[in-house]
């Protein structure tokens, strides 16, 4: 069975990979990358193609489609299924040249400037001996996440188009911008979802189901400097760029990404930039608990009172914004949601994996606005990466999981 899934889903993930996607941080339109469009607007030629008509393409490239329901089933709730379509800029994704490995037989994987995938440290990618995958050459991340969930989302569309005799109500697919730079909703048309709840397609390995995720921040410290002459700076020079790297090692170590899991949350700074008058310092926090977020905050407030001190005549101001919510308390709210996924797993034979995201997705925000939107895996790994892959077994049973969960509703 999962023959018909691979077909109805491979091709497209290979030929979605190839649209350079990747979001801008710090841009104020939406979407905040050109390549976002060329995407959406395939989907939506791909979505007429296959006989939708219902389908739009908003002002801010938000892709918006409806399968009716079947006859005799208009009085079922709608569900919908979400993807992003943008990928990650902290690696290149132009030019992305996905690799198809057919029968992987379990050996290292050499990639471009030194990189390798090796199964004795993954152990997820043992698992696919004899199994096909597909990877980057290492020179760009491969897109699985999340251009994986869309093709997973468009074939399972296509399934249901292909087999009018199965029973269900409506269905919304809803593909999204910049996602990976947190502003993935903040533009969508609420009103055009009819949705009582919906399911992002944006996990990782087989059987993972998330309901749960970081509350998110983001802060710009900006540090404000006194430029002069480097010849007569004695005394009377404030370099910013100092007090920006200051205020940076200033940050817990043992609370950064790098040394937290689980439930543990984590400051990261992530973008430096400016000179001696002017700099400026981006900072994310997460944490599963709101209340610990919110102190980590104001120690934020602390730190920036501490480079004052130390540079006399600087300026450090903290801005702070959340970004989202943790989407526990609300999924669990509605039950519902969650039992229809996880017996959607249970029919087919797949063990379930729950587990915290550590992150959040478009789901995220929806919960915060209503629609309980737990999260699906895709089967890819190691996102945000020069090393990462796909299972081409998982991609399938994603796209099987989300034909059930239609059944189930």
């Amino acid at each position: 069975m999962n023959d018909i899934y691979r077909d109805l889903t491979l091709g497209r993930f290979l030929s979605y990979v190839t649209y350079n996607t990747a979001s801008v941080r710090g841009e104020a339109a939406t979407p905040s990358s050109p390549g976002q469009w060329d995407l959406a607007k395939a989907l939506l030629e791909e979505l007429k193609t296959l006989g939708l008509s219902d389908v739009t393409l908003t002002d801010h490239c938000y892709v918006i489609a409806r399968l009716p329901a079947t006859k005799g089933k208009e009085g079922l709730p709608a569900i919908g299924f979400i993807a992003h379509l943008d990928t990650s800029e902290e690696v290149s994704g132009e030019g992305v040249r996905p690799i198809l490995v057919e029968h992987y037989d379990g050996r290292p994987i050499e990639l471009s400037g030194g990189l390798r995938l090796d199964p004795q440290q993954e152990g997820a990618l043992k698992a696919q001996e004899g199994k096909a995958i597909v990877h980057t050459d290492g020179s760009t991340l491969l897109g699985a996440d999340n251009k994986a969930g869309i093709a997973i989302i468009m074939g399972a569309v296509e399934y249901l188009l292909k087999h009018p005799e199965i029973p269900h109500g409506a269905v919304e697919v809803i593909f999204t911008p910049d996602e990976e730079t947190g502003k993935g909703l903040p533009q969508f048309p609420l009103e055009a979802l009819k949705s009582k709840a919906c399911y992002t397609i944006d996990g990782g390995g087989l059987g993972e189901l998330d309901w749960e995720c970081f509350n998110a921040w983001s802060a710009e410290i900006n540090f404000t400097g006194i430029s002069m002459h480097l010849g007569a700076a004695r005394g009377r020079m404030v370099n910013a760029v100092l007090m920006a790297s200051a205020f940076a090692g200033m940050l817990p170590r043992n609370e950064s990404p790098e040394a937290t899991d689980g439930y543990y949350g984590y400051y990261c700074a992530l973008a430096i930039q400016g000179d001696v008058e002017e700099a400026s310092l981006k900072v994310y926090i997460r944490d599963f608990d709101f209340a610990e977020g919110e102190r980590r905050v104001a120690a934020l407030h602390t730190y920036a009172k501490a480079v004052e001190a130390l540079y006399p005549g600087g300026k450090a101001k903290v801005s702070a914004q959340v970004q989202y919510y943790n989407m526990k308390e609300k999924i669990l709210a509605q039950p519902e949601v969650l039992d229809k996924l996880r017996r959607a797993y249970d029919n087919l034979g797949i063990p379930v994996r729950e587990k915290p995201i550590r992150g959040g997705t478009d789901g995220s925000r929806l919960t915060e606005l209503g629609i309980p939107t737990p999260n699906v895996f895709t089967g890819g790994w190691n996102a945000h990466s020069r090393l990462e892959w796909l299972s081409v077994e998982e991609m399938a049973a994603s796209c099987q999981v989300v034909v059930e969960l239609i059944k189930l509703w």
